[in-house]
């Protein structure tokens, strides 16, 4: 797997467990952290497809 996409799948866990807290606390800065999750879920899901194309054109 490629590095950036390990990177995005650890920022997408940190902000899945930073929104949780936020959400417990009471605080709806939670869906900041929810869309960041989001985000760097797709990050990652591109990086691997990228990785993968590569992988089948060479």
């Amino acid at each position: 797997m490629p590095r950036l996409a390990l990177y995005a799948i650890a920022v997408c866990v940190l902000a899945v467990v930073a929104a949780v807290f936020s959400f417990v606390q009471g605080r709806w800065l939670g869906i900041v952290w929810v869309l960041m999750a989001g985000l760097s879920s797709n990050m990652a899901w591109f990086y691997v497809r990228r990785h993968r194309a590569e992988a089948d054109a060479s």
